[in-house]
């Protein structure tokens, strides 16, 4: 637990200066451009790697050492940030070098998240794999709770240079973290045996791993279609606000922050908790409250810190579940590729909704929303016309789709009864893997 607890708290200080870069960012490009589309843009390239890129990573997580592999990726974030201080502090930054950045940085990210889940795993006994994922979650929620209010507060008092100085600083203090701590290997299982092969295999093997278990590959497609979902909802949400409050960067900020604030509760909840003891409810229902809680952001001013906050506060329970019933169910040593595969299936959806939500607002509904125009009369009187009214009604019809996706799934056998037709696997701790003992499939305790 002390060496999860070092690693953990080098992430919650870099998650803090990449939060507050983020925001930071978001506002330069906005009053840049003043485009949907653009804020889009640089999301959808920085995440778009991200996703594509898992599977190759993954492989490469399950074959190099894991902890120099989050170096290696703390590493190349930061390098990123750095290229963007340069050309802002020489007045040459513009739109497009926020694209470069993100696939650059986005790249490297492909590598962290299955580095740390995997290493996690042989960290923690499985009753702490909830908790360890409640954990995660608050660094994120924690991270973001402040960052958006400082960096609005920051921006004034030290600019854009000054804050992506700190979040260089972040950076090296989560290397400095994973420097001084000693993350364990998994010992080879029948199942990696079973995976190796060239590269591409090896990638591959992840796809081969989810699409023989239906009920794993079941519950990745409810995170696709959430995902779809989550992402246009929140990819207009920052535009959507600043169109609808003359581009008030404090009332933006505060909202983030109260979903920050959300996502720090739910993370203390299910750390202290550890979610529910059939992680299958937390994640179906999980996506039915975040769904609901989406769209209510459609209905104005308070509904945006409401439902900022209660949604986000259910997403750490929702992934809590899901993480602890992937890390019991998967061999330790194939966690990087099964990991990655996972992510690719129920991410995919988020660039292509990123890139979709921009022109869907721009093109379609920001102008049927205005007074008089297409979508108005049918649906004015619910969430309003004028600025930002368009994407008001994107974020309702989004939020009600994720909704739905988790309460049909509810009708799916194999992925309500997902815990008991799949067998647990057996996580060793920190000792036995050092011992080489390796792990073995047990049957699950219902």
């Amino acid at each position: 637990m002390r060496t999860f607890l070092t690693v953990w708290l080098g992430q919650v200080i870099s998650l803090f200066g990449s939060a507050m870069t983020g925001f930071a960012l978001t506002t330069w490009a906005w009053q840049l451009t003043n485009s949907a589309t653009a804020l889009a843009l640089v999301g959808f390239f920085h995440f778009a790697p991200t996703v594509l890129f898992s599977p190759i990573a993954g492989a490469l997580v399950d074959r190099w050492n894991r902890k120099l592999v989050m170096m290696f990726s703390d590493l190349g974030t930061g390098l990123a940030t750095i290229a963007i201080l340069g050309l802002y502090s020489a007045g040459r930054l513009e739109i497009w070098h926020l694209y470069v950045a993100g696939v650059f940085a986005g790249t490297f990210q492909a590598f962290q998240w299955p580095a740390y889940g995997a290493a996690t795993t042989l960290l923690l006994p499985k009753a702490q794999y909830g908790r360890a994922s409640g954990m995660i979650s608050l660094a994120e929620s924690a991270a973001n709770t402040l960052a958006p209010l400082l960096a609005g507060v920051l921006i004034v008092t030290i600019g854009l240079t000054g804050i992506l100085l700190i979040d260089i600083a972040t950076f090296l203090f989560a290397i400095g973290a994973l420097l001084i701590v000693r993350l364990p290997q998994p010992k080879t299982t029948a199942e990696g045996r079973a995976g190796q092969g060239s590269l591409l295999q090896e990638a591959a093997y992840g796809f081969r791993y989810i699409v023989a278990r239906p009920s794993l590959l079941g519950l990745q497609l409810v995170f696709f279609v959430g995902n779809l979902m989550a992402s246009l909802g929140m990819t207009v949400m920052a535009p959507m606000i600043l169109a609808q409050t003359r581009n008030s960067a404090t009332i933006l900020g505060s909202v983030q922050s109260a979903g920050a604030l959300g996502g720090v509760v739910g993370g203390v909840l299910i750390a202290a908790w550890g979610g529910p003891k059939r992680r299958v409810h937390g994640v179906l229902l999980g996506h039915v409250v975040t769904g609901l809680t989406e769209a209510t952001r459609a209905f104005g001013l308070s509904f945006w810190y409401v439902g900022n906050f209660a949604g986000s506060g259910t997403v750490p329970i929702l992934n809590g579940s899901n993480q602890a019933l992937w890390q019991a169910k998967v061999a330790p040593d194939v966690q990087g590729r099964v990991f990655s595969v996972r992510r690719l299936i129920a991410q995919v959806s988020a660039p292509l909704a990123i890139l979709a939500a921009g022109p869907l607002a721009d093109r379609v509904f920001e102008p049927g929303m205005q007074p008089g125009g297409a979508l108005a009369g049918a649906f004015g009187a619910l969430v309003g016309t004028g600025p930002g009214h368009g994407m008001a009604l994107m974020t309702l019809l989004a939020g009600l789709a994720m909704a739905l996706a988790g309460a049909v799934s509810y009708a799916i056998p194999a992925v309500r009864n997902a815990e008991e037709l799949l067998p647990d696997y057996q996580a060793l701790t920190m000792e036995q893997a050092d011992a080489g003992i390796g792990a073995l499939a047990a049957p699950e305790t219902v």
